[in-house]
């Protein structure tokens, strides 16, 4: 049985893929009571599966309703380098590479194989540094790898 941020998660992409994959409007408390859940599980799943190194952009207005905006980037290679190498900064947790590497294999940017090739060179176990400097060392080889995809 699939948890219901799964469920939810995959309600709001088909809600935006009968968008044209534009953008779409959600009322929180209205899909909290479609789906039977706290809206907190709603704010779960946006805050969660719809980021920004995801390919998404949320804007909230309160008040109304509280109505959420989901936008989905439709952003050239070149933009989604940039922003990539951006996100990656000066270091990047493991869970925050992995987030990245699932948007690359969903843009198509990437395939399966390419995805669990960068994921195990990403991992900790890979990394055998101390942990202080893990996720610097990460972000080098990330910011690494994504020159070469792009190029």
């Amino acid at each position: 049985m699939s948890r219901i941020t799964d469920i939810i998660e995959g309600f709001i992409k088909e809600l935006l893929e009968e968008a044209n994959n534009q953008a779409i409007e959600i009322q929180r408390n209205e899909l909290a009571n479609y789906f039977n859940c706290a809206p907190s599980q709603i704010n779960y799943v946006l805050t969660t599966r719809f980021t920004l190194d995801k390919g998404y952009v949320i804007e909230s207005r309160r008040g109304g309703g509280g109505y959420i905006k989901i936008i989905q980037l439709n952003i050239d290679k070149n933009q989604l380098l940039r922003m990539l190498l951006e996100e990656t900064n000066e270091a990047i947790s493991m869970m925050r590479a992995a987030a990245m590497i699932g948007m690359l294999k969903e843009k198509g940017f990437i395939n399966d194989r390419e995805a669990r090739i960068m994921a195990a060179a990403l991992s900790d176990r890979s990394i055998n540094v101390p942990m202080n400097i893990k996720d610097t060392v990460r972000a080098g080889i990330l910011k690494n790898i994504l020159m070469v995809l792009f190029n």
